[in-house]
């Protein structure tokens, strides 16, 4: 018997959960990002893309304006309204709109926020390419994350999140 998945997925089977606790939004930042996210990749079988369908309440946005030096996204918004920002520019969105967001520097750091009355719903489409630099123009962040398989077969993750400008020397401590 073939224990792989299927790689047939229908978009109604995706069940939506809140974030695990670990990403969710916390203090001040909790009144302005939420989001419920339910991951396909995995379902249907991925190996070098990551999918997801995420869901943002009226006012809200699922994550922190971000540029990914590695990785490109794509977002197809499924329903709802909002708008996206990438760089110094935003667009309004809609059903049926489509986003490419390439990598580079802050030009292309983007962010999408629900403007609408109703919740906003879309398919994001990423590279899963590791190690994998994110920059957060907005807070003077950077993000460097990694995954490999463990011993189990299952992702093992690094992430590391600093500012700008504030990091140790690398002889500092040995």
């Amino acid at each position: 018997m073939d224990a792989s998945p299927s790689p047939v997925l229908n978009i109604a089977d995706v069940e939506l959960q809140p974030r695990p606790p670990a990403f969710a939004a916390k203090g001040e930042a909790a009144q302005r990002y939420d989001a419920r996210m339910g991951f396909i990749g995995p379902r249907v079988g991925a190996q070098k893309l990551g999918y997801n369908i995420t869901a943002v309440s009226p006012g809200k946005r699922a994550f922190p304006r971000h540029n990914h030096r590695v990785n490109e996204e794509m977002f197809f918004v499924l329903e709802g309204s909002g708008e996206v920002r990438i760089g110094d520019r935003t667009w309004p969105l809609r059903a049926g709109d489509i986003v490419a967001c390439p990598p580079g520097g802050p030009e292309t750091a983007h962010q999408i926020v629900n403007t609408g009355t109703t919740e906003l719903k879309y398919l994001a489409v990423s590279t899963r390419q590791y190690p994998e630099i994110c920059d957060y123009p907005d807070s003077g962040k950077y993000g460097i994350l990694a995954e490999w398989p463990g011993p189990d077969g299952k992702p093992q993750p690094f992430r590391v999140v600093g500012r700008h400008g504030e990091s140790v020397d690398y002889w500092e401590g040995e």
